[in-house]
């Protein structure tokens, strides 16, 4: 710890993101990314975009990301006001604490979720109460709607799908959160929804509190591209405006900007890459109980699984020495949980094949 450090920074726990290791012909299935590639049509246009000599890159993009907001406007049947794009899910989450959360009130969200939130009210000195997960990991909607904090609260954030259980929260218990609390912004993070669940997006046309994310890292095969976006009340999206121009001016690259446009334009790939995923998942989780696991019903492209006579700390160390990674969380609750990102069929079966392997032994 230096003595130059700010007291934000000594007092900050970071967000742990999922390991990246250099390891030869290893087995990826610990940070959700898709098996598939983006479509043909996102290497064409970053292509186009770099031209012969790559001249355009000498100059700055467009701030504003035009492009890409009428291409998601489009895609949803939204007006292009009613759009912020950012760099990645993250940045545009880390905008949506500080420009929508009321700071003095505490925000609620669940015990056992994404573990960038509260890193975010580390960060932003933002309070906040986690609100615990039912025995069988849903989501108790009516906890966040009813005294002492329904309706009086700094904000509400959800996973839906919720990461990293997979669980999915119907619609009806959406309209339900905005409508108990009028007064706060309710964010739906919807990195998995593609996967098996409907978008609360048509929502935010009755709820002028209500913030839909996406993510194009997931069900649209571009991590390694960064982008992001937000759709929600034009009021909502001008505090999101506000705070990225206070911040960074022009966080999507012009290489980021056509390529997502174009993934946003091809639904026909879009939609076979999420069906493959579905189907891979079905058979996993299927493998999976026939190994004897436990498998939370998942609507993500990942399954949540422990096995009640293995310890699930032994077991991912065990599928690390077979080349297999996987992502086991230290957290009170999951801890005996594996939380197993969909791959390939072939990198499913290999997985199923280790496993049955490691409880034979």
């Amino acid at each position: 710890m230096s003595r130059f450090w700010s007291r934000v920074v000594r007092d900050l726990t970071p967000y742990v993101p999922g390991e990246q290791p250099k390891i030869a012909n290893l087995i990826k299935l610990n940070t959700n990314e898709h098996p598939c590639p983006p479509s043909p049509r996102v290497l064409a246009a970053i292509r186009a975009e770099l031209g012969e000599d790559g001249e355009r890159l000498r100059l700055y993009p467009d701030p504003n990301a035009e492009l890409l907001k009428n291409a998601i406007a489009r895609c949803y049947a939204v007006a292009p006001a009613q759009v912020f794009a950012g760099n990645s899910s993250d940045e545009v989450l880390a905008h949506v604490f500080m420009a929508l959360f009321q700071h003095e009130r505490p925000i609620l969200f669940p015990d056992i979720t994404y573990s960038f939130y509260p890193v975010y009210c580390g960060l932003y000195g933002i309070a906040h109460r986690a609100v615990p997960l039912a025995d069988d990991f849903s989501i108790d909607i009516e906890a966040y709607c009813r005294p002492p904090d329904g309706g009086n609260n700094g904000g509400i954030i959800i996973a839906n799908p919720n990461a990293p259980t997979g669980r999915l929260l119907p619609l009806a218990s959406i309209e339900r959160l905005a409508a108990a609390n009028p007064d706060s912004a309710v964010v739906i993070d919807e990195a998995y929804i593609d996967f098996g669940g409907e978008s609360a997006i048509p929502l935010t046309r009755r709820h002028d509190n209500l913030l839909v994310v996406h993510t194009l890292s997931k069900s649209r095969s571009l991590a390694g591209l960064r982008v992001g976006y937000a759709i929600g009340h034009p009021e909502l999206i001008e505090a999101l405006e506000r705070v990225k121009n206070s911040f960074n001016s022009y966080p999507l690259d012009r290489l980021a900007i056509v390529g997502a446009v174009a993934a946003i334009k091809d639904r026909d790939y879009f939609a076979a890459a999420c069906r493959q995923v579905i189907a891979t998942r079905q058979k996993l989780s299927e493998r999976l109980v026939g190994l004897g696991f436990d498998v939370l019903p998942s609507a993500a492209n990942f399954v949540f699984a422990r096995h009640p006579r293995r310890d699930a700390g032994q077991l991912a160390a065990a599928l690390r020495e077979r080349g297999i990674i996987v992502r086991h969380f230290r957290q009170p609750r999951i801890d005996q949980f594996l939380r197993i990102s969909i791959g390939s069929d072939e990198d499913c079966q290999a997985l199923g094949d280790a496993l049955d392997d490691i409880l034979k032994a």
